[in-house]
């Protein structure tokens, strides 16, 4: 069974960054696409980004395109978000998330009943 632990998760101003990082147990992670979703205070979770199996694909949520950025290190199975220029509005939980199937695209990453598995979530908050 696929285990992920996010981390990198904090405090931090508006217009400042973060990188949020995810470890997965388990040989199959390079089969399988990833992403991230948030979930804020009140809110459903909502899709952030995805990447294909190679890395080779992402895909994001309009609202943080060009700001953040999804990558993975199959050698290690680590996924990575790196979030510039956060606003308040970023403010939540933010999930580590593994695709139910192989084959599932990046693209297709963006609905949560497409996830296999999710991480126990780690807290971005952003001051104005």
């Amino acid at each position: 069974q696929v285990q992920l632990v996010e981390s990198g998760g904090g405090l931090v101003q508006a217009g400042g960054s973060l990188r949020l990082s995810c470890a997965a147990s388990g040989r199959t992670f390079s089969t399988y696409a990833m992403g991230w979703f948030r979930q804020a205070p009140g809110k459903e979770r909502e899709f952030v980004a995805a990447i294909s199996t190679a890395g080779s694909s992402t895909y994001y949520k309009d609202s943080v395109k060009g700001r953040f950025t999804i990558s993975r290190d199959n050698a290690k199975n680590m996924l990575y978000l790196q979030m510039n220029s956060l606003k308040p509005e970023d403010t939540a939980l933010y999930y580590c998330a593994k695709a139910r199937m192989t084959f599932t695209t990046a693209q297709s990453m963006n609905i949560a009943s497409r996830v296999g598995s999710w991480g126990q979530g780690t807290q971005v908050t952003v001051s104005s």
